[in-house]
């Protein structure tokens, strides 16, 4: 039964990135609801929970190993057991999905069905804020690149994964002889129809609505100057890699740019001692601005910063990553891992970076208001949320090097479409290997340079909508909407029923 659970949370994620199978993946979840409604108790439904989400986090989340590969003769050895470790810490969550499900909906088959799907949400929404938040692989990821996803900018992810577990209870209800009567099944089946279509159906009818006209004329150059990873550091090929963007800030247009962006950690040198790089990219620049990911010191602390370049590069504006990533960029009782070895990832200097102030918007004059996301910030909603006001659109620089060739890039480049569509805001991304795109605020890519590639974009900066319902309510309309049923269900499963009916 555990090994069937497992394989059905594999197939489940199959609905991520790059696949983005939705149907499969909703099939497959119907099937996972269906094995944890039948167990007699609420610790072995959670059992059944926690081996398909570590099937399910196994299949999504195995990318997670590349980080370890970089330096594999020295990290090799934990990459097995990071992918382990991933995998049951989202078992955890499903567990505590199907637990609390069947535990507060009594035995009526259909009843513990939706209390499940309701978990689920609950969990989603969790693993989003506690242990300092991983909300990747969603279940309602799976319907980016469908007209779906449109509903984010009312729900949110978290919204969109209730909505694809409500749907597959729903065609587990429709399937199982033994959840109900004819007529429930046939309500279900249509009350998923409906959730669905009707989902699809407005979404659809958001991407066709015309877009406003950009407030500003801007032409944004993303530069991808393909570092690979294992290469990055090393002297020969630092040089190498940055004087390659400074060849691409510098490469002549019909029109030039108004603003050239860099990825994440894009140079070879502290902010704090950069000898003459910075000239050396306001020359190529040519006047143009230039913002670019860099590590800078402040005292012994290290931070992961932007920084936009003026003129004379001079900085004119900064920003420092403060959604810093476990084992990447910091690690947690950080002595303890360094004496065997553990060190971040990510952090090239020290064993790791210290935590910028917090959100912020840049006040770039004619080039408007931008809200940056170095990386990983581009997975946390509530950190674009957390900004100081609303800005006019939203700029990631990132790494995704780090995530090796196959899923983890595509996943990442799928949650900043959805950041697009949930705050109705253009984001323009700019990644060392790829994939670097511009977005529009309904999620649309509009450009984009493939994984492994080397190359600039320049690209019209599309326009904003107005703020969208999630961008002003957050999380708190799915949080109050998943408690309100969930007691609900809880309420009605302890009305005095005819038990030897109710397992009918």
């Amino acid at each position: 039964m555990l090994a069937l659970a497992a394989g059905l949370g594999a197939l489940a994620a199959a609905g991520q990135a790059p696949l983005g199978w939705w149907w499969l993946a909703l099939a497959a979840f119907a099937g996972v609801l269906s094995l944890i409604a039948r167990q007699a108790t609420a610790g072995r439904a959670a059992w059944i929970g926690w081996a398909a989400g570590a099937g399910y986090g196994a299949a999504a989340m195995f990318w997670i190993v590349e980080p370890f590969l970089v330096d594999a003769a020295r990290h090799g050895w934990m990459a097995p057991f990071a992918l382990a470790l991933m995998a049951a810490g989202i078992g955890l969550f499903w567990a505590f999905a199907a637990g609390l499900g069947v535990g507060i909906a009594g035995p009526a088959r259909s009843a513990r069905l939706l209390a499940v799907a309701l978990g689920f949400g609950a969990s989603d929404l969790l693993r989003g804020y506690i242990f300092t938040g991983l909300p990747w692989a969603l279940l309602g990821h799976s319907f980016v690149g469908t007209p779906l996803a449109q509903v984010a900018a009312l729900t949110g992810a978290v919204g969109l994964s209730l909505v694809f577990a409500l749907a597959a209870a729903a065609l587990a209800i429709v399937l199982s002889p033994r959840s109900g009567a004819r007529f429930g099944r046939a309500a279900a089946g249509v009350a998923a129809g409906v959730m669905l279509a009707g989902g699809w159906v407005w979404g659809a009818s958001q991407l066709a609505a015309p877009m406003p006209a950009p407030a500003r004329d801007i032409v944004l150059r993303l530069v991808q100057p393909n570092a690979t990873q294992a290469l990055k550091w090393q002297p020969e090929f630092a040089r190498a890699f940055f004087f390659r963007q400074v060849e691409m800030t510098a490469a002549p247009a019909a029109r030039r740019p108004d603003l050239v962006i860099w990825p994440e950690t894009s140079v070879p040198f502290l902010l704090d001692t950069p000898g003459a790089g910075l000239e050396i990219i306001a020359e190529a620049a040519a006047g143009v601005p230039v913002a670019l990911g860099i590590q800078r010191r402040e005292g012994t602390r290290y931070f992961n910063s932007l920084v936009v370049l003026g003129a004379a590069g001079e900085v004119t504006a900064l920003y420092d990553k403060f959604h810093l990533t476990p084992f990447g960029e910091y690690i947690p009782f950080g002595d303890a891992f360094a004496r065997i070895g553990v060190s971040a990832f990510a952090a090239r200097l020290g064993n790791g970076f210290s935590a910028g102030a917090g959100a912020r918007v840049l006040d770039l004059g004619a080039l408007g208001r931008v809200q940056p996301l170095i990386c990983y910030e581009a997975v946390f909603a509530q950190d674009l949320r957390a900004a100081p006001e609303r800005p006019d659109w939203l700029m990631q620089v990132t790494n995704d090097s780090w995530f090796g060739a196959l899923a983890g890039p595509q996943q990442h480049l799928a949650q900043a479409r959805l950041r697009a569509v949930e705050f109705g805001l253009p984001l323009a991304r700019a990644a060392n290997t790829g994939v670097s795109a511009m977005i529009d605020a309904r999620g649309r890519v509009l450009a984009q340079l493939p994984l492994n590639a080397q190359g600039f974009l320049d690209v019209p900066l599309p326009a904003a909508l107005p703020a969208t319902v999630y961008a002003r309510l957050g999380d708190v309309p799915t949080f109050a909407f998943i408690v309100t049923l969930m007691a609900l269900v809880a309420g009605l499963a302890r009305l005095p029923i005819d038990r030897t009916r109710a397992r009918a």
